[in-house]
């Protein structure tokens, strides 16, 4: 007797894409439900950008990325947030655990966004589109917030799937739909391909997939190199990267556009207290160290500059970072006022390749205090404990929320 689950359609290899609908914005609406309903910007200061706005400020024209200054004009009622990445963060790390406890294989690609491989699921679940409706549902049930799916056979189409039907959309692009789907594909649509890669195509009479088709993979290899050959691949529908749970991290990071420009050191050695603690939690939550802590400052007429110091051991602790960058800060005359200052480490080495060195006492009393900081903030919030000196209030900058969500964040 034939096995109907056999015999039912399936993908041979199945990749869903969780993308978060207008997940900073749909956050603050759900914690507060005051603003449903209410055009909101993640951004106030009129010299930033909106890191993320609500489906209702989109209708009035405002995107990501946009000057606050213009996102006022087309809309002045819009409610202007300043964000709160801890509790995106939070929020984020209930959601890829959910995902986590459905599907096999999980790659986490950014604060509001995963894939997923669930290749052979089909006898626990039935078809994908059961378990992409179960994510849905318990996301929904356990954050108050809604997602849209997508499922193809492999990443780069299930991305584009999970933004075809947005918000709330689940779309499935099945292996023999793929020529026909392509076919229609306005070539801005594939992930990689940006506008001045467009403008590169449109000058030579290229616009549409099909007209990528009609010229050989060999032709656009020589023509474009690893570009075209590309192109010619995704044109195809041919994508084999593997989903890859973990992604190991080279290094961590923090930054801060400040509301003003300024040349007081005394605030800008407050930021930096503010990053390295942020730093020293990651990679405490990493279970790495590292050896270059990297200062880096943009001014006034944006030019910027980058500062490294290598130290003679790698570290976590958030007093070494913050004495680094701090000596690293002293050494630049500060031509002009800052605007943006920033903090990285890198360099890692793993926690558990350390040789035991001289005991420090005073370094264990720091790695003693980061501990028990951590335990406080990993219990009742990021912002539940805080070092006096990192007292600065959100006003005198802005987190910069929109680089942050773009970076992987590696489980946290």
């Amino acid at each position: 007797m034939q096995d109907p689950l056999n015999d039912a359609p399936d993908f041979k290899r199945v990749i869903l894409h969780l993308d978060m609908d207008a997940f900073f914005t749909s956050v603050e609406q759900a914690d507060d439900p005051r603003l449903q309903g209410q055009p909101v910007v993640i951004g106030q200061s009129l010299r930033g950008v909106a890191s993320a706005a609500s489906y209702e400020a989109r209708k009035y024209g405002i995107r990501s990325a946009m000057p606050i200054v213009q996102a006022k004009k087309l809309c002045p009622h819009a409610v202007f947030l300043p964000g709160r990445m801890s509790r995106y963060r939070e929020i984020s790390g209930k959601i890829m655990n959910i995902m986590r406890a459905l599907c096999p294989v999980v790659e986490q690609a950014s604060v509001d966004e995963a894939y997923a491989d669930i290749s052979g699921t089909l006898r626990i679940f039935g078809p994908p589109e059961n378990l992409a409706r179960r994510l849905k549902a318990e996301i929904l049930s356990d954050t108050n917030l809604t997602c849209s799916v997508g499922i193809a056979p492999n990443k780069f189409l299930a991305k584009i799937a999970s933004d075809w039907d947005k918000p709330g959309g689940l779309t499935s692009i099945r292996p023999a739909d793929v020529p026909t789907f392509l076919h229609e594909l306005p070539l801005g649509k594939i992930p990689g391909v940006g506008k001045h890669f467009q403008e590169e195509l449109r000058r030579i009479g290229v616009t549409t997939v099909p007209h990528v088709l009609a010229r050989p993979r060999a032709y656009w290899n020589e023509t474009m190199g690893k570009r075209g050959a590309f192109l010619h691949d995704r044109a195809c529908g041919i994508d084999d990267s593997p989903v890859v749970p973990g992604h190991d991290p080279k290094s961590c990071s923090a930054e801060n556009t400040l509301e003003r420009d300024t040349l007081d050191r005394t605030l800008l050695e407050r930021w930096l207290l503010i990053q390295a603690e942020r730093i020293g939690r990651e990679l405490r939550g990493l279970g790495k160290k590292g050896l270059t802590v990297t200062l880096k400052i943009k001014f006034k007429d944006f030019s910027s500059i980058t500062r490294s110091r290598t130290l003679t051991r790698p570290t976590d602790i958030t007093t070494e970072i913050l004495e680094a960058a701090r000596k690293l800060l002293a050494a630049e005359k500060l031509p002009q006022p800052v605007r943006l200052i920033g903090t990285g480490v890198s360099n890692f080495r793993f926690v558990q390749a350390e040789l035991p060195l001289m005991p420090d006492a005073n370094r264990k009393r720091s790695q003693k205090l980061d501990q028990a900081m951590d335990r406080i903030r990993d219990k009742f919030g990021s912002t539940s404990i805080l070092r006096a000196e990192a007292a600065v209030r959100e006003t005198e900058a802005i987190e910069d929320l929109l680089s942050q969500k773009n970076r992987t964040l590696n489980g946290q």
